[in-house]
């Protein structure tokens, strides 16, 4: 491949499909990625640099959440960084399918950083709000911790759902695959919500620690919500591989 324009045009065509996507995933941080793994391309980068790069953003974001004073200047580094770190997340695969050098360990190794990502940001927010939060009660405490707990059983339901149904219908054949259905504009808005970006645009209200409280407690009663609804929707469709 030569120029980045020319990479940019592979790069459209070695897309995921938009089922089950988001509006933020699908127009903004996948075509965010889609710049950042035309330039890892050419600086030679691997898949796996691409996904450490997004680690060393997301990390050193959330770790200042948890060690500096909010304010509204950490609040734009930190949602800047979050940001950058999410199109990094997205870049990786993008530039595993470009280069055809994805693998076992870089999936392994991108999950491990979601992972711990998932961890660590309700674990900053925790420790934030324990040194600088001035609390109304420390009832408050716990909400850092049952978003967390909603969060992890999430990605990890998730993906077990995924590994199951690729399990079953591996054991059934080829004949047993159910065709992909089309990306639904009303679901990718329904996922707002549950979007990682979209979460990412709390951190904006650290310069004001009440707001900022606000808006953390009502996207960790939406992700409750979504995770109710995912687990009894994945739990239907695995019982109906069994069924079937």
């Amino acid at each position: 491949m030569g120029s980045t324009g020319t990479v940019l045009r592979e790069l459209r065509g070695a897309q995921k499909s938009a089922k089950g996507v988001s509006l933020y995933s699908r127009y903004v941080n996948r075509p965010a990625g889609r710049v950042l793994a035309a330039g890892a391309y050419r600086a030679g980068m691997t898949p796996n640099h691409v996904t450490l790069t997004s680690g060393l953003f997301t990390f050193g974001a959330l770790t200042a959440v948890a060690l500096v004073e909010p304010s509204w200047t950490l609040a734009v580094l930190v949602y800047a960084a979050l940001v950058v770190g999410f199109a990094f997340d997205s870049a990786d695969g993008q530039l595993a399918r470009l280069t055809g050098r994805g693998g076992p360990d870089g999936e392994w190794l991108d999950h491990v950083v979601d992972c711990g990502k998932m961890v660590l940001v309700h674990t900053a927010v925790l420790i934030s709000f324990y040194r600088f939060g001035e609390l109304p009660s420390e009832a408050w405490l716990f909400l850092p911790l049952g978003f967390q707990l909603a969060a992890v059983v999430t990605f990890c339901a998730g993906l077990l759902r995924e590994q199951l149904g690729k399990a079953a219908a591996s054991a059934r054949g080829p004949s047993w695959a159910v065709p992909a259905a089309p990306a639904s504009p009303v679901r990718a808005v329904a996922l707002l919500p549950a979007d990682y970006g979209v979460f990412c645009l709390v951190f904006l209200l650290l310069g004001a620690p009440g707001a900022f409280r606000t808006g953390y407690a009502v996207l960790a009663a939406v992700h409750t919500l979504f995770l109710a609804a995912f687990l009894a929707k994945w739990f239907r469709e695995l019982k109906a591989l069994r069924a079937g």
